[in-house]
């Protein structure tokens, strides 16, 4: 999704402020935030690519006038409604108006360390021969999907080469739209700063994303 989220090399936003001894949260409903957005999680309902759709999916300008963690609370909302977990008389109450909709499974206090720990892994035994190897030329392809995506805008029809083959894991853009897991193997690829930006750009630099293969093309 070319959403407000993808805003890699985009100009005219300014540069990130890096805080010094930044904390966790700085407002107790952040903490709050991350909170309900993990128990919710944990629930089954949806899968951490939804997760993701769901904040990208907001508006632009809602997107982009929220902080990080109003994102994350608006995304919730999102998903919440759209599993009928709750209804837009009880969002803006504040309080269950009605008998809870049964959970497959609820994240307690005392489970959580363990939780965390575990963690969501997603690699997935190999459907196929890996297609590329470390070191070999690609190309990302030039994509515009409505949907979600972990192929960033800036980073599309771009050449690299292969840096580091991870294994076969959940394709997000299919598991977001809930259409299945469909794992695919997953790469590193690394890209020069003027493949990515332009000749204006640092020669030095260098980016490395993550990238499935069928966002790959041999160069």
């Amino acid at each position: 999704m070319n959403g407000a989220q993808d805003l890699g090399g985009m100009m005219g936003f300014g540069r990130i402020d890096r805080e010094a001894d930044e904390p966790w949260f700085h407002a107790d409903w952040e903490r709050r935030a991350l909170g309900l957005t993990l128990a919710m999680g944990a629930t089954g309902q949806w899968t951490i690519d939804m997760s993701r759709a769901a904040r990208e999916s907001l508006h632009p300008a809602d997107y982009l006038s929220s902080s990080y963690y109003e994102i994350w609370t608006k995304g919730l909302e999102k998903l919440v409604l759209r599993q009928g977990l709750v209804t837009e008389d009880e969002l803006a109450a504040g309080h269950a108006l009605g008998a809870p909709k049964p959970v497959a499974r609820v994240l307690k206090a005392e489970t959580v360390p363990a939780a965390l720990a575990k963690g969501s892994p997603c690699e997935r035994p190999a459907p196929t021969p890996a297609r590329f190897a470390v070191g070999d030329r690609v190309m990302t392809k030039i994509m515009h999907p409505a949907g979600h995506t972990r192929l960033p805008r800036y980073a599309r029809g771009k050449r690299g080469f292969v840096e580091r083959v991870h294994g076969a894991h959940v394709f997000p853009d299919s598991s977001a739209a809930g259409q299945g897991e469909n794992p695919q193997w997953l790469y590193t690829v690394r890209f020069s700063g003027p493949e990515l930006w332009g000749e204006e750009a640092d020669p030095n630099l260098v980016v490395s994303i993550d990238a499935w293969e069928s966002y790959l093309e041999p160069a």
